[in-house]
């Protein structure tokens, strides 16, 4: 306490010719219309410069959420597209009071559920990446994941109840049937393990004309994708001179490396889809149930 007082003491010039400062600009700003009106437009001015500042800041605290509250209303947007719909046929069969319908009479096929990434690897040659949904959500095996802007990402191959783990596109053993948005011809798209910005599209072939920045999109041939969502664009084409087919390098359209909202769609028609195509290949590949 004594050390205050001695610095009052020591500095008390200085002191009381800031008090007089004070006071005298007080009188001056407020007893004089101009000074006062140039004061309170710096005083605004440097209000508002502080008060944007503090802004930024609050809103970089608070943009996970946001990010949050602008993924589930593209989730609920995205369930209206007419593309998740399907015209059914009455004319053959009957129609189940269960099923989803839109106000056109097309009944629903495919269904976005929104998640979190919670886990994610983009540096080995098996890549998952785990979601904060799982059983309890209504999540199951063999659902596709797309990113929050509606890119390709990966396969659920693992279910439990409050999580679920996907194999990335990212993965050796992922295949995804994939078309060239603008001939429309169909291919198969994978990773060789290598880069994780390149994958590689095979399957097409060379008869047809490709140039790098084609859209590579799913195709109507997969059981997991919705058809016509981005899985990339063609970075490099190569031709191979064993076969008629091109080796086209493709650079995904997800950004693997900073994955945070997703979204898992569901192919409301994937039980009857796979059950009819194995039952058909069991029937006339087995020998034994079809003699000659």
């Amino acid at each position: 306490m004594r050390n205050v007082f001695l610095f009052i003491r020591r500095y008390k010039t200085f002191f009381t010719f800031l008090l007089l400062q004070v006071v005298s600009l007080w009188f001056l700003y407020n007893y004089n219309k101009f000074h006062r009106a140039k004061f309170l437009g710096v005083a605004n001015e440097m209000t508002g410069r502080i008060n944007t500042q503090y802004n930024k800041v609050e809103d970089y605290f608070v943009l996970r959420e946001e990010n949050r509250r602008v993924h589930r209303m593209n989730d609920s947007l995205l369930n209206l597209l007419p593309q998740n719909f399907v015209r059914a046929d009455t004319s053959v069969q009957l129609v189940q009071d269960s099923v989803l319908f839109d106000t056109s009479g097309n009944f629903r096929r495919y269904y976005f559920r929104p998640a979190g990434v919670v886990y994610n690897t983009v540096n080995s040659q098996k890549n998952y990446i785990q979601l904060n949904r799982g059983l309890n959500h209504g999540i199951k095996d063999n659902m596709a994941v797309l990113s929050s802007d509606g890119s390709a990402v990966g396969v659920v191959v693992g279910v439990s109840p409050n999580f679920c783990q996907v194999m990335s596109l990212l993965h050796v053993q992922q295949k995804v049937n994939v078309s060239l948005k603008k001939s429309g011809d169909f291919g198969t798209i994978e990773w060789d393990g290598k880069d994780p910005r390149l994958l590689t599209l095979r399957g097409i072939p060379k008869s047809i004309e490709i140039k790098t920045g084609d859209t590579v999109l799913t195709s109507t041939y997969s059981f997991n994708f919705p058809p016509g969502k981005l899985v990339g664009t063609i970075a490099e084409v190569v031709t191979d001179k064993s076969t008629n087919f091109y080796v086209l390098r493709v650079k995904p359209g997800a950004r693997f490396y900073n994955l945070q909202q997703v979204f898992v769609v569901e192919n409301l028609q994937y039980t009857e889809q796979t059950a009819l195509n194995l039952e058909s290949r069991k029937r006339i590949e087995d020998p034994k149930k079809n003699p000659k």
